[in-house]
């Protein structure tokens, strides 16, 4: 029977809120039992101070939120975009005088590395704006909230929330749970991934050499004979990715054998749905792979990042469908914007490759 679409989202949140003891079971293997309390200190208390990190997490993104709201509301008001709003507010900030940027550059001259004055000046004048900066938009988004009436709603960490409770309103229109939770899924899914890793690394490191020195006994040999028959003796190119195809290998004809069972929880990635109906493409539409680059045509990491995507593309022909998605940092980059237009004018003419 599938549970109902509230009773899932009763489901979720009850996840958000899962926490671990230092003796609970996070492994079996080799006869061993691999506990909280196995893994290193850091580990431990990472996993253990998650619950309540998450929960803090949760309050500032429904914080980010509301922001966004207000801000979308004000750029409207006004005829801009968001990002110029921004840029706007932040370009009120007048720069350091020159003892303040002499005074940071001379205390950080061992840390300038190869940059030239020109490039350490700018960095420094952008280092002293960001504190005024961030107060300055701090501000508007207290005025804003004024203005666009935001009342905070149900507390967005309580366990018996429904999808159609209000966690906060503004002018008089609510925010759903529904809509906070569909908000906050991908960055809540990071955190928790960011210390999954960490544990299952550790935990997959120990349960390789309980396995190998199982083997090894069983064999009457030691372990590091056991990885020179078995990985090092077997490599020919010496590189990482044929070291660790060898160890996966090996860990696949072990793992069964000395009865691997991982008990810490799965995560599963949320899914989102990223319209591309009219944006630039390249590749069949019916392609089984579709990546969707939101790019910005003055960032330097989104121009990097272009060749590899099309080397990565060229070597599935006629399996991947590449999109272009507008993302304008309007607030650092200038140009970004008008660029964005221009290529969307190109896209009408057929010309935007």
């Amino acid at each position: 029977m599938r549970p109902s679409a509230a009773a899932l989202y009763l489901i979720i949140l009850a996840c958000t809120g899962w926490t671990q003891k230092p003796d609970d079971v996070l492994a079996t293997a080799a006869g061993q039992t691999f506990r909280v309390s196995s893994l290193s200190p850091e580990t431990q208390k990472d996993l253990i101070d998650l619950p309540a990190k998450i929960r803090q997490a949760r309050l500032a993104l429904l914080d980010q939120m509301v922001s966004r709201r207000v801000f979308h509301a004000e750029a409207k008001a006004r005829g801009i975009t968001i990002g110029k709003l921004l840029a706007d507010e932040k370009a009120k900030i007048k720069d350091p005088v020159e003892a303040e940027i002499k005074k940071v550059l001379d205390a950080n001259q061992d840390k300038l590395g190869g940059l030239t004055a020109e490039q350490a000046r700018k960095q420094v004048v952008a280092f002293l704006r960001n504190g005024p900066e961030q107060k300055a938009l701090g501000d508007l988004y207290a005025t804003l909230k004024v203005k666009y009436k935001v009342v905070p709603g149900k507390d967005v960490n309580l366990t018996d929330l429904t999808p159609t409770d209000a966690v906060t309103t503004i002018n008089g229109t609510p925010i759903t749970a529904k809509e906070y939770e569909d908000f906050v899924s991908v960055p809540v899914y990071e955190g928790r991934a960011e210390i999954a890793d960490a544990v299952l690394g550790e935990l997959n490191d120990q349960i390789y050499s309980a396995v190998i020195i199982a083997e090894a006994k069983a064999l009457g040999i030691d372990s590091s004979a056991l990885i020179a028959r078995e990985v090092s003796g077997k490599m020919k190119d010496y590189s990482d990715t044929e070291r660790f195809a060898l160890e996966e290998a090996l860990k696949a004809k072990l793992y069964p054998k000395y009865q691997v069972k991982i008990l810490y929880p799965e995560l599963v990635a949320p899914r989102q749905n990223i319209s591309a109906d009219d944006d630039p493409s390249l590749g069949p539409t019916a392609a089984p792979v579709t990546i969707i680059m939101f790019s910005d045509f003055q960032c330097s990491a989104c121009a990097a990042a272009h060749p590899v995507l099309k080397e990565a593309i060229a070597a599935y022909p006629g399996k991947i469908r590449f999109v272009v998605r507008d993302f304008p940092l309007e607030s650092i980059h200038a140009d970004a914007f008008n660029a964005a237009k221009a290529a969307n004018a190109a896209n009408k003419q057929g010309k935007f490759f």
